[in-house]
This record gives structure tokens, sequence and C-alpha cells, in this order.
């Protein structure tokens, strides 16, 4: 019956995690005295499940894997049902130790190298707050509950990649990463929802016997998905340049997020996915090209790195392609190999690299004759063969630029309409407003819009004021008019409180207990 405590694995970090913040919020860990306080709690929620495991760990050599495990229902809706359950098979118990061993190597090490920094505490939180993720991810039974850790490991890292909160590069970085990783979400979702559909069994081992029975063109649909996740959260091509902007943290996360073990999360869940590639040659053979291409890219733009951290993470991104051209091949058993055996090493490295900084006054090799030769490989190399500008072109400038036409929308439309108090030159109506800017009096220029979607909101805009000018105000009359600045001045005072910070906890803490 041990595998029935299989639950304490990801557990215990949470539990550390909420009893370093309560000490916190009290006072009693805070400062340089409490900072033995806050590394024992660490210790006892990474030390606790690397003795969980190693218990399972034994039981199985002897009686066999566990298997799947089944704790009680979590969430039921008509036929649908997802359990709290956890995979005790050979990848899930041998990858699960890797990842509590890992875990505790590097509290000991950040409980020295972040003594006396002033986020202290709060490094210790996320840090646990990461190895439950993690835990969750390799332990979980179903690819909801892996999803939750997914999340889990995702904030975290977005909370020490911004650990110098104070810095405006690491902030900008943070949000990007995080941005990029919830492209791979959209995908995670939709590959839970296809499943849902097909198979009406998400256990991972009832999920993978009813892709069996499917016809491959459904099969690669469902596995879409899920391989967009593992791309962009194992960062490659073309969501590669993200892992780069995640060194901005301290050095115990780089080595445990993008070293070791978050950056190959999506490797895991191609290996948990694997009877289901099988059966959809079409998504394996792209497994092998985007593993090829990645690795190329790693190799070629960690040749022209100039400092330690850089060097390693080009290096790591180059072999985990090498892990995902494997799975592309068919080979799972050699990927999980390599992937048990890269994360100890890289994580040695990374833990390592800032005595080599000591040590040796230039760490990085120099480039090699062959790529200097050629200027236009060497510069593609140099400037990480431009995909971060590319994405700026392809993503980050159309969402802007629909940002602020929906900005200027709410302006200039419904802040109008809502006769918003407190600002100057407000305008009770759109009809009103209307015909100001038709007489030239607004001030302003027309509103003008960004593309497809900037040129829709002004339709709408220009839509809604004939609306309220021809078939509104003008059959209601002044009492109508008033009666509408009434119930708006409601609604944006409502609007107010709820943009508050305090309402605004609350309502994400309804919706967790919603899901939940």
């Amino acid at each position: 019956m041990l595998e029935r405590l299989a639950w304490l694995a990801p557990v215990l970090p949470f539990m550390a995690a909420a009893w370093i913040a309560i000490g916190y919020a009290v006072g009693s860990n805070r400062g340089e005295g409490g900072e033995r306080r806050t590394a024992a709690a660490a210790y006892v929620g990474t030390g606790g499940p690397l003795l969980v495991l190693l218990a399972l760990g034994l039981q199985a050599l002897i009686e066999g894997p566990p298997g799947q495990v089944a704790i009680a229902p979590w969430l039921e809706s008509g036929g649908y049902r997802v359990w709290l359950s956890f995979t005790l098979d050979a990848l899930a118990l041998s990858l699960g130790t890797l990842i509590a061993l890992i875990s505790l190597l590097t509290v000991r090490f950040a409980a020295v190298y972040m003594h006396r920094e002033p986020g202290f505490q709060r490094f210790f939180i996320v840090l646990s707050l990461f190895a439950a993720g993690m835990l969750l991810i390799v332990l979980a039974g179903n690819p909801v509950l892996t999803f939750v850790g997914w999340e889990v490991a995702g904030v975290s890292s977005y909370l020490l990649i911004g650990y110098a909160h104070d810095r405006p590069v690491a902030t900008q970085n943070a949000t990007r990463v995080f941005v990029t990783n919830r492209i791979g979400d959209a995908g995670f979702v939709l590959g839970i929802f296809l499943a849902f559909v097909l198979v009406h069994d998400l256990e991972w081992p009832s999920l993978l016997a009813g892709t069996a029975q499917l016809d491959r063109l459904s099969v690669g649909f469902l596995l879409a998905g899920f391989l967009v996740a593992a791309l962009a959260k194992s960062a490659l091509v073309p969501f590669a340049p993200w892992i780069a902007r995640a060194l901005e943290g301290p050095t115990p996360s780089s080595a445990v997020f993008y070293g070791s073990l978050m950056v190959h999360a999506g490797v895991y869940l191609v290996l948990r996915l694997a009877p289901a590639f099988e059966h959809a040659p079409a998504v394996l053979g792209l497994l092998g090209f985007f593993g090829l291409l990645t690795a190329v890219y790693g190799l070629l733009a960690g040749l022209t790195q100039t400092d330690a951290k850089s060097s390693l993470i080009f290096s790591t991104t180059g072999q985990v392609g090498l892990m995902f051209l494997a799975c592309g091949l068919g080979w799972f058993t050699l990927a999980a190999w390599h992937l048990a055996a890269h994360a100890a090493f890289r994580a040695w490295q990374f833990l390592n690299s800032p005595q080599l900084l000591h040590r040796v006054a230039t760490p990085s090799r120099p480039v090699p004759a062959w790529l200097t030769r050629s200027r236009r490989l060497y510069t593609a190399s140099l400037q990480r063969f431009w995909l971060d500008p590319l994405a700026d072109v392809l993503l980050v400038r159309p969402t802007e630029g629909l940002a602020r036409d929906i900005a200027r929308f709410d302006d200039e439309i419904v802040q109008r309409v809502a006769g918003r108090p407190g600002h100057e030159g407000v305008i009770g109506s759109l009809a009103e407003w209307e015909t100001q800017r038709q007489a030239g009096a607004a001030g302003q220029a027309p509103m003008q819009g960004h593309g497809a979607a900037g040129r829709l909101l002004v339709w709408v805009s220009d839509a809604l004021a004939w609306l309220e000018e021809r078939l509104v105000l003008q059959a209601g009359g002044a009492s109508l008019k008033e009666r509408l600045r009434v119930a708006t001045r409601v609604l944006v005072q409502i609007d107010q409180l709820l943009a508050q910070p305090r309402y605004l906890l609350l309502m994400i803490m309804a919706t967790f207990v919603v899901i939940l």
C-alpha cells in the first residue's frame, strides 16, 4: 500500500512553500536570522519527496511498478470524470526521483548562494513551488493534473526570472517568457479537449489505449496540441529565444529551471505519449524535423557566445533538440536515458558556473575558424538567427497594435458613452460626440485602426454611434438620455470597485475555488 502515499511527493513542496510564506507573514523567519528556518523548510519539502520516491522505487524493483493509482474523483460532469491519480511506472518513478534529488541539491546550493539576499524567503517559496510543479508533471495520472503542474512550474519560472523586479530587463524578459509559454499552454488545453471528445477518458493508460482505436488523422489532431505545448516548454525552434531571456534569474533557478528540469518537461510529455505518436507517423516526422532544426540552431548559436551561462543554455537547447530528434526516429528509450543523463550533468555545470568564472578569466571557447570564414553564417549565429526580431514582427507588433486600437476604442467610445466623471471634455453620448466630431469641435483626429482588427473596431464604433443617434436617443428624448447617464455612472462605479487590487484578488481566488 506504499503507492497510496505517492500524493506526498508533490504535496510536501507545496506545504513547504506555504510554511515559509506564513512564517514570513507573521515575521518568524524574516531577515538573516530566519534564513536557517527557511532553508530547513525547503530541505523538508524536497528531501521528503525524495525519500517517498526512493521507497516506491525500491518496491518497484521488488514487486514491479505499481502502475496507475487512483486516489479519489476530482472533477465530474455528465459522463466525464477526472481523477486525482498518479502514474507510477518506470518512467515516472525514475524521473521523479531524479527531479527530487536535483531539487534537494539545488536547495543546498541556494541556501549558501542566496545568503543575505533581500528576497531570500521569496526565492525559496518559489523554488519549492517549482519542485512541486515538476513532480506533479511527471507523476500525474492524467493530462489535466499534468497541466496543473505545468502551470505551477511556468508561473514559478516567471517569478524567478523577474526576481530582481527593480530591473526593467528582468521584468521584461519574465513577461516575454511567460507570454511565449502561454502559446504552448493553449496547445496543451486543445490536446486535453480533443482527448475528451475522441477518447472520453483522460487517464494516461486509457488515453493511450484509446488512441490506438482512432484513425491517423484524429490521432494527429489530438497530438498536434500536445506537440505545440512540448515545443514551447522545451524551447525548440521557433520558440527557442525565450530560454536565453530566462537567464536573468539567479544561478540556482537557471540550473534547476532551464538547465536540467523544466526544459525537459516537453521531452517528458512526448515520452509519455510515445505509443500515441507511433500511430501518427506525420506528427512523428514533425518531432524529428523540429528536433534537428533546434539541434543545429543550438550548436551554431552556442559557438559565438561569450559568457558561460549563455554557452551552457545554447548547448542545452542543442541537446534537447537531439532528444526530440531521437523521439522522431522512434528511439524513445534512448531519448529517456539522454534526458536523465543530460539533466544531471547540466545541473552540475550550471551550479558550478559561478566558481568557473572566478577561476578562469575567459571561460568561453574561441569561435571555430570554419565559422569565422563564413561571414554570413557567423553573423547569423551571432544574431541567434534573428528569431527574436522575427517574433517581434510576427507576434509582438501586431499584438501591440491591436492593444492600442482597443485602448483607443475604450477611450474614444466606451468612456464617452459612460460619461466618466473626473475627465475634462467628457461627452455624455455617442451622438453628441459624433456631432461635435463632424463639426470639427472635438479637437481630435479621427479614430484610425491598425490592420483588419483596428478597422473593424472603427466600423463598430461608427455603427454604435449611428444606432444611438438614430434609434435610441431621438426616440427617447432627454429623459432617456438622463436614465442612460445614471445607469452608466453606476456601471462605471462598479467597474472602478472591481478594478481595485483587493477585489481583483478576490475574483482570482473565487475562480480557483470554482475550478478546484
